[in-house]
């Protein structure tokens, strides 16, 4: 009864939607990839919105039933039939009454099984379409037959695309160069790769009092140079991001110095995503909690491995399971074990997956006695409150289901902040 009930609201909703569209005709940008969509959304929102009327899906709203809901202005209804029903009104409402509906939509758009980015495609038709960057084994793999179909899937967002659209692309990613737009659309590449339109270079960590605060970089485009601040984040996925911002601004002729000077004043990107926080005992913590991949994880690690930290601090990077990689998980555990050694002193593991995790770290010849491994997050929050110390740098990573934010909480400096600085902190999450 329930997942009819679900199937006749998402029916309704994007019917709705539908109409929404050819009433208002708002530009659609369209955001795909296997890592990196959500910072991307919320960083092209603030280019745009610097100038025009902007909606964003909220949060990671990237599915069949999540695309209507901001297409329409409504929120997640989670278990609630009246609210569903509510949402229902208010779309009906947004068709029929006269309505100050934004000029541009910026949506995050996922696949989680084969024909979820063709069917959101054909309803969205964008305007621009931006594509972070693929994996060699993207998340939610399990449900399609190998890696390279849920790339091709992914790629339609492209197909789908208005025939004067826009192609924004990562050029340092080799999958992207097959991408198939119509005849008369536009492409604009960006990336650290020589050729790239939209060019960035010269990454470093920013510190204060040797402690991070951020990272910078500068960009070129059409023969100008802007330099790119980026406060209280780190990671190269957090400057790809800002690189394709810039190269959607660019399409709408919005001056690079202007966008970059927004980026430095606007830079807020939501919880979860490498963000850098004080923690207890004079530590920091790099929380990238909101979920977890191999390409993520690597990524995550690499940055790790760049970071100085104070004398006498060490490195802790604290993983949980990485979830729906199918055959392909105690491989891909198993490397990131290996990716870690060198580039921590101390390794903290959580969930049955993660055995693979340890397997690959002591291969490449980590010490057991440097490696703790907890059945679930709040065991191993306990243990990291008693184990860390002054100048310790400590990176928490995993899968949603695995709710690392946990550990975060146990070790955040500003515990009354969590409802703003953590993920998943609505009721509903909290009550599982």
């Amino acid at each position: 009864m329930k997942d009819i009930f679900k199937k006749i609201i998402t029916a309704i909703l994007r019917w709705e939607a539908r109409v929404v569209l050819k009433k208002y005709k708002p530009k659609i940008v369209a955001i795909t990839g296997s890592v990196g969509k959500t910072t991307t959304k919320d960083v092209v929102y603030r280019v745009l919105n610097s100038v025009f009327y902007v909606r964003k899906s909220e949060k990671s709203f990237n599915s069949e039933i999540g695309i209507p809901l901001t297409i329409l202005g409504c929120e997640n209804a989670w278990n609630n039939p009246f609210l569903w029903i509510k949402n229902i009104f208010k779309g009906l409402a947004v068709i029929f009454f006269k309505n100050h509906y934004p000029k541009w939509l910026v949506l995050e758009v996922g696949a989680d099984s084969p024909g979820d980015i063709e069917k959101s495609a054909k309803l969205l038709k964008p305007d621009i379409v931006v594509m972070t960057r693929f994996a060699q084994v993207p998340v939610h793999v399990e449900f399609f037959e190998s890696p390279q179909d849920l790339i091709n899937e992914k790629k339609k967002l492209a197909k789908y695309m208005k025939e004067d659209g826009i192609l924004v692309f990562n050029n340092d990613d080799e999958d992207m160069t097959s991408i198939k737009i119509p005849t008369e659309a536009q492409k604009i590449s960006f990336g650290y790769k020589e050729g790239s339109n939209i060019q960035g270079m010269n990454t470093e960590i920013l510190y204060k009092d040797n402690v991070p605060v951020g990272q910078n970089f500068r960009v070129e485009y059409a023969g100008t140079s802007a330099p790119i601040i980026l406060k209280g984040v780190i990671g190269k996925t957090h400057t790809f991001s800002a690189l394709a911002a810039i190269a959607v601004g660019a399409s709408q002729n919005l001056n690079v110095a202007q966008i970059s000077s927004a980026l430095a004043k606007n830079y807020n990107t939501q919880p979860g995503r490498m963000k850098i926080l004080q923690g207890i005992k004079r530590t920091v913590l790099i929380d990238d909690s909101y979920n977890s991949s191999p390409i993520a994880v690597q990524k995550a690690v690499e940055t790790m491995c760049l970071l100085e930290i104070k004398e006498g601090g060490r490195k802790i990077i604290a993983l949980g399971d990485m979830l729906e990689l199918g055959k392909f998980s105690s491989e891909e555990h198993k490397k990131v074990g290996e990716l870690v050694v060198g580039c921590c002193d101390i390794l903290v593991v959580v969930g049955l997956r993660s055995k693979h995790i340890i397997e690959g770290a002591m291969l490449k010849g980590m010490s057991e006695k440097n490696i703790h491994s907890f059945e679930n997050s709040e065991k191993a929050g306990e243990f990291l409150q008693n184990e860390i110390q002054e100048n310790d740098v400590v990176l928490i990573k995993g899968s949603q289901s695995i709710r690392m934010e946990k550990i975060t909480e146990e070790l955040m400096a500003e515990p009354e902040k969590k409802k703003e600085l953590l993920v998943r902190q609505e009721a509903e999450w909290l009550l599982r």
